[in-house]
């Protein structure tokens, strides 16, 4: 029987999660990176390989538009399944994966197909959180240098007092009112976003469906529709930090890292 979302479906005795990696062919600034070698293996192949050392993931599919990713995954011994080519993120390319995989799970961590060295210990730390009451996890990360902290293209996060995500911006948040920004790391703790997602099933189906939202707009920021419509996001702190691939520089960046 094919995968169904029950509205009151929860298990708070056995969480089942499913592991999946989005991974789409085409892309602007590296066309198919996810079949690129590294070090004799693949890029996909490294992800899938990684993300199934986690121990708290049931099971590890990747969900691609391509069949030339789709017979490479099967010819290594991977699980994957064919989505549309038309989706707009990886959140909605993990739900048709979800409804087209066999078996009942209570969440979904969607695990990034550009990073070959992802460590599965931030993905069991995620899902330690996915208690039947979370809605949506993410993970984040203590900044600890300015270049970071005051770079656009790294999403910051606000955490509450509950570990939970009050905003995410490109901007450095808070901003520190009468502190010289050389000042402002040693006078607060700022996060950075690690984009790895985990959802509840029953909230990866409602966030599908919703229409694109002014914040999200102006960040350009997945995440924020979530927030601007009420959802909660767990926010579980790591010590791992994310080297994903978006181009052949950060391949030879994190080649030289990993392996040489």
């Amino acid at each position: 029987m094919k995968q169904n979302l029950p509205s009151d479906y929860t298990n708070n005795d056995l969480v089942q999660i499913l592991g999946i990696i989005p991974a789409r062919y085409a892309s602007t600034r590296f066309p198919a990176k996810a079949l690129v070698d590294i070090g004799g293996k693949s890029m996909i192949q490294r992800v899938y390989e990684q993300s199934a050392k986690a121990t708290q993931l049931a099971q590890v599919i990747v969900a691609t538009d391509d069949e030339r990713i789709l017979n490479h995954v099967l010819d290594f011994g991977g699980k994957a399944v064919m989505t549309s080519e038309n989706h707009h993120s990886g959140t909605d390319r993990c739900y048709e994966a979800l409804t087209k995989t066999e078996g009942l799970y209570e969440y979904v961590i969607n695990i990034q197909g550009d990073e070959p060295f992802i460590s599965p210990e931030p993905i069991d730390r995620l899902a330690e959180v996915l208690t039947g009451d979370t809605e949506l996890a993410t993970l984040v990360k203590v900044i600890d240098n300015d270049e970071i902290l005051f770079n656009p293209n790294v999403p910051k996060a606000v955490l509450n007092k509950r570990n939970e995500v009050m905003y995410f911006s490109r901007q450095t948040i808070p901003y520190l009112r009468n502190k010289e920004t050389r000042e402002w790391l040693s006078s607060h703790v700022f996060y950075k976003h690690i984009g790895i997602y985990a959802y509840r099933t029953d909230v990866l189906a409602q966030i599908t469906k919703l229409p694109i939202s002014s914040l999200e707009k102006a960040e350009a920021l997945e995440q924020l529709r979530w927030l601007e419509n009420g959802y909660a996001i767990k926010a579980v702190i790591t010590s791992d930090d994310s080297h994903g691939v978006d181009t052949p520089d950060d391949l030879d960046r994190v080649t030289k890292k990993f392996l040489l």
